[in-house]
């Protein structure tokens, strides 16, 4: 099945049959930068997940991995990697901390003490950099506020003594694209650093081809609690090709393929994201991710064209909220051309947080982080839910 992009605008909109469960069409869930619907099949998959334990029991775990390896192929797909190596080229894991955890701890601190981020990372960076700066790792933080030159004043920071380079691809907080990261890339190959991106708020929203842009050397996490529709439990870190990692923080499915080492050779690790392996976990999310991401292929949902729908459902609450002639000293919209931003639309008000409790009140689902306030449109939304959306803002400003 193919869509047109205006299937998406009109009412009703031609995908919210799918999401059924999650009764789209009857609310306006403006949190799809935060969690997006789970369409109706992911139900299916969790039942499916089910009857698997029901009949295999302990033999479950092969189809599990075949669904884990669905997702990697997934993710491959929309960061340009090759599928076919997926299971080479991705770890997965619960959340993106577990992640970052065995990142951090493949690294060499002891000779390269110092990190290198900005101050706009979402929690998982920002909290745990905070706390390895206590311990004595130097944390050094470009500001977000300018992404224009952002890539080019944290290449500039690396040097010798750095271990890594932690960024986002787009700011969880304003929704700003930072370009050029190819040029932190060169610095970190330069320096003998490494690069973690995280595209949490990239994936299947702003199309990123790592190999062809000058990043297929770096690492980058994500997962497909957004814009993938996933939910929980589908996060992933990508690891660059041709490289040797020994993380400290490891699990035993990290020697899956290295149980044939000699004894007495230390820890055995296998080969490229295989030794980034966590341990046993609960599979039903891969169930559920695996039969999502089928889902976007039977119904051609391309990043391409969820950018396009994206972007003319973030220029139509740009466009519904100029309208409402805010007075600037409660809420503006910051000036920004709309192709740098992600997939929400950002406004800026010391009261952002009460404009989102009387939102929710009037029912708009938002968020909001401090002055941010933040719209998130999904696909299955048409255009006049994002009118009705500003149009209670509207009066809520009034009131």
């Amino acid at each position: 099945m193919a869509f047109n992009d205006t299937d998406f605008y009109s009412k009703p909109n031609a995908l919210a049959p799918h999401y059924r469960h999650f009764r789209v069409d009857e609310r306006l869930l403006l949190t799809g930068h935060s969690h997006q619907a789970w369409p109706d099949r992911a139900r299916q998959a969790q039942l499916e997940a089910f009857d698997d334990a029901a009949l295999w029991v302990d033999k479950k775990w092969s189809r599990a991995f075949e669904k884990a390896d669905r997702v990697k192929r997934g993710i491959a797909e929309r960061l340009g990697d090759d599928p076919q190596n997926a299971a080479q080229t991705y770890a997965l894991a619960a959340n993106t901390h577990d992640l970052l955890i065995r990142f951090l701890s493949a690294l060499d601190l002891k000779t390269r003490p110092r990190l290198v981020t900005t101050d706009g990372e979402f929690h998982t960076i920002r909290r745990q950099l905070a706390r390895l700066e206590e311990s004595g790792i130097e944390v050094h933080r470009e500001s977000s506020a300018d992404p224009s030159t952002l890539a080019e004043r944290l290449a500039d920071a690396v040097d010798d003594r750095t271990a890594a380079v932690l960024v986002s691809t787009v700011l969880y907080g304003t929704g700003r694209i930072v370009p050029g990261l190819e040029r932190v890339a060169e610095a970190t190959q330069q320096h003998g650093a490494e690069l973690l991106m995280d595209t949490y708020h990239s994936l299947n929203a702003v199309p990123l081809d790592l190999p062809s842009t000058g990043l297929d050397g770096a690492f980058a996490v994500g997962g497909g609690y957004k814009y993938l529709q996933l939910g929980e439990g589908n996060c992933f870190l990508r690891v660059p090709p041709d490289r040797i990692f020994r993380p400290v923080v490891t699990g035993w499915f990290a020697e899956f393929d290295a149980l044939s080492s000699a004894p007495g050779q230390g820890v055995a690790y296998g080969p490229r994201a295989t030794a980034f392996g966590g341990a046993t976990y609960d599979p039903t999310s891969h169930y559920r991710g695996a039969a999502v991401l089928d889902f976007f292929d039977d119904l051609q949902l391309t990043p391409e064209l969820l950018r396009r729908v994206s972007q003319h459902q973030v220029a139509r609450l740009a466009a519904g909220f100029d309208a409402l002639d805010a007075d600037p000293s409660k809420i503006r919209r910051p000036e920004v051309n709309l192709e740098q931003i992600g997939a929400f639309l950002t406004l800026d008000s010391p009261e952002a947080q009460h404009l989102h409790d009387a939102l929710r009140e009037r029912g708009v689902a938002t968020d909001f982080r401090g002055r941010h306030l933040r719209f998130g449109p999904a696909p299955y939304l048409c255009d006049q839910q994002l009118d009705d959306a500003m149009a209670c803002l509207g009066e809520v400003l009034g009131s």
